[in-house]
């Protein structure tokens, strides 16, 4: 499996950016997806998720009204939505993706695969 994030970048407070996850290696459409962030000097945290089974939605609670979780199985990609951009967010946002017909969620458990980091930096 293989899992490639890209879309980060500098930002400005305010701002917004479309991160993507381009999976292969697996049957895309069979597993869930999770975006987590690491900002420097601090643990890895659950940004959102999205179940391959009905599309359901899992958000952290302090983003769930300033990102979008989304999938598109023909491309076999994840997508990150983020609006309303803070300097807080700054951190490597990594994309993630469950075991087959997995649970999905907010516990890094429930992910058996990774992708490297993609940076954001939200800086004026």
């Amino acid at each position: 499996v293989q899992l490639q994030a890209f879309g980060g970048g500098l930002v400005q407070p305010g701002g917004c950016l479309r991160l993507s996850c381009s999976a292969s290696g697996l049957a895309f459409s069979w597993y869930g997806m999770g975006w987590f962030r690491q900002a420097p000097g601090k643990e890895r945290e659950f940004v959102a998720a999205i179940s391959w089974k009905n599309g359901n939605t899992w958000y952290a609670e302090s983003l769930k009204d300033r990102v979008t979780i989304s999938r598109d199985n023909d491309k076999k990609t994840v997508y990150l939505q983020m609006n309303s951009l803070k300097p807080e967010d700054t951190a490597d946002y990594y994309c993630a993706a469950s075991t087959f017909q997995g649970t999905t969620g907010s516990s890094r458990s429930h992910y058996a695969s990774w992708g490297q980091g993609t940076q954001v930096t939200v800086s004026s």
